[in-house]
């Protein structure tokens, strides 16, 4: 018998959704991860959703974000939102904590650890917490 080695073969399909539905309550209802919180509608609904289906896809289950989606971009729907290291932070701790909760094995957490660090970086879109990082609209003083 063989070991799973994706995380979707290790989680499946309810254990993706039920991580997600982990990672938004824990969002909701901790004060450590406030100013993360406010960056969501106050139904997180819709975004567990996404969230489930971007993550089927991408630990190895079938595509469904961009089945229901089209393409999977990842900065383009958070470039509205300030995103810097606090929030990139908050980000991972919250999945960390859900992980933690969830039961997840060591295996499972330190084969994601690397991986979710460099999601969470890809869409912080600050240098710093008031900074645009890069901002062209910038004038430097001189």
């Amino acid at each position: 018998m063989s070991t799973p080695n994706t995380p979707y073969a290790i989680l499946g399909d309810d254990g993706i959704r039920r991580l997600c539905e982990d990672f938004y309550r824990i969002m909701d209802s901790r004060p450590e991860v406030r100013e993360l919180r406010a960056m969501h509608a106050d139904d997180l609904g819709p975004v567990t959703e996404r969230l489930t289906d971007y993550l089927t896809g991408w630990m190895g289950g079938p595509p469904r974000y961009a089945e229901k989606h089209g393409g999977v971009c990842l900065t383009e729907p958070h470039a509205p939102f300030h995103i810097g290291p606090k929030m990139t932070a908050q980000w991972l701790w919250c999945m960390e904590q859900a992980l933690e909760e969830g039961g997840a094995s060591d295996e499972l957490k330190t084969m994601l650890r690397v991986p979710f660090q460099r999601i969470a970086q890809a869409v912080q879109n600050r240098d710093n917490d008031d900074s645009p990082r890069n901002n062209p609209n910038i004038i430097a003083a001189g």
